[in-house]
């Protein structure tokens, strides 16, 4: 009985971690890997600003298709995700750090994160008020 016991809690464990993995973080809820707008570097809150214009962007590169190809991002259909630019001082080319937004329109996305890293890590931007922060709700 015990064991059987014990393979059942087993068994529903590995269904709690797996549905946890799914599902991923609550929508609009902050995390540990959240951040907000105000405090990512002046650079790019530039840069959400920019996205909320449509531009101009000083890279060719900006806002071109961002793969997901390290899958750290939710999956999404390819030309979901776009990628921009976040200027670094100092910095002789395009530097590390990106701005990767999602959503149908591109200057309205659902929803921005933020790598300092180039991709090996993403920070999800919230708003001043601990909401989802999209760049068309960010303000300059």
């Amino acid at each position: 009985m015990a064991t059987s016991l014990g393979k059942a809690a087993q068994k529903l464990g590995l269904a709690l971690t797996v549905a946890a993995a799914t599902l991923g973080p609550a929508q609009g809820r902050a995390t540990e890997t959240d951040v907000a707008l105000a405090a990512l570097p002046a650079e790019a809150q530039r840069t959400a600003q920019l996205i909320r214009q449509g531009g101009p962007f000083p890279y060719a590169k900006d806002g071109s298709v961002f793969g997901n190809r390290e899958r750290q991002l939710p999956r999404q259909a390819r030309g979901y995700y776009r990628e921009y630019t976040v200027k670094t001082p100092g910095a002789h080319d395009r530097g590390a750090r990106r701005i990767v937004c999602g959503g149908r329109e591109v200057t309205r996305p659902l929803h921005c994160y933020y790598t300092a890293d180039h991709y090996a890590s993403f920070r999800r931007i919230l708003d001043g008020n601990g909401n989802l922060a999209s760049a068309s709700q960010t303000r300059p």
